[in-house]
């Protein structure tokens, strides 16, 4: 894909530019055994006030992607290539010192486990107000102000009295509200939130997520949402790109996607989750395991899996399921899925 001129001749964003573009981007992590391909030749945009879901299983590449747009892969051993524009401006090509600036302010995000990803030695009021006195040059008394503040509009009770509280001192449910609060401290343009419900009970799942809904709605930022759970998706996201093996096999607006979907791995999703109606029904679970990244198969990486995988003289001309990569096409009016037969996937 070619990116469009993104930025004035003043260096100035182009109206009408999306705030992310990934173009492109593969990720490889090169070990002695061999060479792993986290992502491969993954593209899309986010726009203001848009939510959109990275949807897929565990290994899929989905937080790998989310990490290299953050900036935080070593390197090596990771290798990354492609293209990642942040309001025009390609973040693989400016110095870490550059890439750290826009950490924060520019592109934040919520970590999976959020027990680990807070420091247990101090306070979350420290950890909140750090944003300030590192990027601000707040003093001490100013960052704890703050962090009171932000304590209160992530919805954490009594924020005056437990910003000098320690992370074990908080439910699941409130140490998530700490780290949203530590993530929209900066109020940045891109929040990128990776898996955000792990762990937590469905009452508080969807506090949290009516949370960033809510901070989306007041500030207009752009939301990615990396996660396997798909009621999470349907509630709260306007688009999705279904990850497998690395690579975006499906996309689309989750209604369109949710309805009627376009490539076999996302129709076996859908058909796997229980149906309340479906009472005393069986489930129908994907058959086999996703592959190994350091040894995807050849053609499609999802035909070993596939009912509707074509091989040999079964298959059409250049598209042969074990043998021809099928390119993310327009399947269509606003779908793209990477399957030789999506039409009949979707009944057309």
């Amino acid at each position: 894909m070619t990116l469009p001129q993104t930025t004035t001749a003043a260096g100035v964003p182009a109206p009408g530019t999306p705030l992310l573009e990934v173009d492109d981007l593969h990720v490889e992590f090169r070990q002695r055994s061999g060479v792993v391909h986290a992502v491969n030749g993954v593209s899309y945009e986010l726009a203001a006030g848009q939510t959109l879901a990275i949807l897929g299983e565990s290994g899929s590449g989905k937080s790998v992607s989310a990490q290299a747009i953050m900036g935080i892969l070593d390197t090596p051993p990771a290798v990354i290539r492609g293209g990642i524009r942040f309001e025009g401006r390609d973040l693989l090509t400016m110095s870490a010192e550059d890439q750290r600036k826009i950490r924060g302010p520019g592109i934040s995000m919520i970590f999976q486990d959020a027990l680990s990803s807070l420091n247990p030695v101090y306070s979350v009021g420290w950890q909140i107000g750090e944003m300030f006195r590192v990027h601000r040059g707040a003093s001490r008394k100013e960052a704890k102000r703050k962090a009171v503040e932000l304590m209160d509009r992530v919805r954490i009770p009594a924020a005056a009295r437990r910003v000098d509280d320690y992370p074990h001192q908080f439910s699941g449910g409130m140490r998530q509200r700490v780290m949203i609060a530590m993530a929209i401290a900066l109020d940045p343009r891109i929040l990128i939130a990776d898996e955000p419900t792990t762990a937590l009970d469905v009452t508080v799942q969807a506090q949290v997520m009516d949370l960033l809904k809510d901070l989306q709605r007041e500030t207009g930022m752009g939301l990615i949402l990396i996660t396997h759970d798909l009621g999470v998706v349907n509630e709260v996201a306007d688009d999705v790109a279904v990850m497998y093996a690395g690579r975006i096999v499906e996309r689309g607006t989750v209604d369109d996607v949710f309805t009627d979907a376009a490539h076999p791995y996302t129709d076996g999703l859908m058909k796997s989750v229980p149906q309340v109606e479906a009472k005393g029904g069986r489930l129908q679970p994907i058959t086999g395991q996703p592959p190994n990244l350091a040894a995807i198969p050849g053609g499609c990486p999802f035909h070993p899996r596939c009912s509707h995988r074509r091989l040999g003289a079964a298959a059409a001309p250049g598209r042969e399921c074990a043998t021809d990569v099928p390119p993310l096409r327009l399947v269509a009016p606003g779908r793209e899925a990477a399957c030789h037969y999506s039409e009949e996937v979707l009944g057309v």
